[in-house]
């Protein structure tokens, strides 16, 4: 490759594509949070279509908590990459690395949910053509390993948290003792 089509500074690669990382899961969480989204919307016109026993999948609890805890998980990770997205605006790459990762394990950990939710409500026509769910399925699947495993990033979010409570160790007590 001729040097004049260099980005950076030569051996500076990794330290560009790593700066893009951060931006670039908050990227894949905002996608997440849209398929879920239109995974929920589905899930609710289907309810009202689909009768089972002469009712309306929309009238069984079991659905009823389906669709509430699909909206509940989505608001939450929604707050979780808006916090993630305004430490990174205002602070940088290194400072939001954690609620990054954060966000990175929750995101594919919802969408698995929340496909697998709606798949369930549409029965085998949930894993065909006919639908996106197929698709949001198999993406969900990859986004545990996409952008580094889960288990990486649980790691570092863990050690974070062991490391913000060992500086304060022994200047407060964690434990407490009842009145006698």
């Amino acid at each position: 490759m001729p040097v004049a089509n260099l980005l950076g500074g030569e051996g500076a690669g990794f330290a560009l594509a790593q700066a893009r990382l951060g931006p670039g899961r908050i990227h894949h969480c905002m996608r997440t949070i849209g398929q879920c989204e239109l995974a929920l919307d589905l899930m609710c016109e289907r309810v009202l279509e689909r009768r089972v026993h002469n009712r309306y999948l929309s009238d069984y609890a079991n659905i009823q908590d389906w669709i509430a805890l699909s909206r509940i998980e989505i608001d939450q990770l929604r707050l979780l990459v808006l916090r993630a997205a305004s430490v990174l605006d205002r602070d940088g790459n290194k400072a939001a690395k954690i609620d990054v990762s954060a966000i990175k394990v929750a995101a594919a950990r919802l969408q698995s949910r929340v496909i697998d939710r709606a798949v369930q409500v549409f029965g085998a026509m949930g894993l065909t053509n006919d639908t996106p769910l197929a698709g949001f399925l198999v993406w969900a699947r990859a986004l545990r390993f996409v952008d580094g495993p889960d288990e990486v990033h649980l790691r570092m979010i863990a050690r974070d948290e062991i490391a913000r409570v060992r500086k304060t160790l022994g200047s407060r007590s964690l434990y407490f003792t009842l009145p006698q």
